[in-house]
């Protein structure tokens, strides 16, 4: 039987040894929350739920409310461009009104953040509800 490798660890069976570097393997999660207080905010606005710090790689997001959007489609990402956003999660409702996981594999491909990183929220469709509170936890891995 073969001895096979993930991608992360192919270093592994060279020689000399190479090691995956953090935050790929070995890094320390860090969550950025970011509490917005739900006012019908417009489909034209965008939120500023974070700054990630340079060498940060996303793992995971969640995302949770008080109650539904109702019909708001929201977008999470790096751009605050309507057209552009949803790098980390894609432009979609939320209906669940319970702690909900998000993440492209497209924004997990473990490449450390060049330099801060400003993520919004966008609201693509629809205004946000009236009253409620929406949280959105952003986790990273660095050094």
């Amino acid at each position: 039987m073969a001895d096979l490798y993930s991608t992360e660890l192919a270093g592994y069976a060279s020689l000399p040894q190479v090691k995956a570097a953090v935050p790929v393997m070995g890094g320390r999660l860090r969550r950025y929350r970011a509490t917005i207080t739900m006012a019908a905010q417009t489909d034209a606005d965008n939120i500023l739920i974070g700054v990630i710090p340079a060498g940060s790689a996303f793992v995971f997001g969640i995302i949770n409310a008080s109650a539904t959007l109702g019909s708001s489609v929201v977008a999470i990402g790096t751009s605050k461009t309507h057209g552009s956003n949803g790098q980390l999660r894609a432009a979609a409702v939320f209906t669940a009104a319970v702690p909900t996981l998000f993440g492209l594999s497209s924004a997990q491909d473990d490449a450390a953040l060049a330099g801060d990183t400003p993520i919004y929220l966008t609201i693509a469709t629809a205004n946000l509800p009236g009253s409620g509170t929406l949280v959105i936890d952003l986790i990273y891995a660095g050094a």
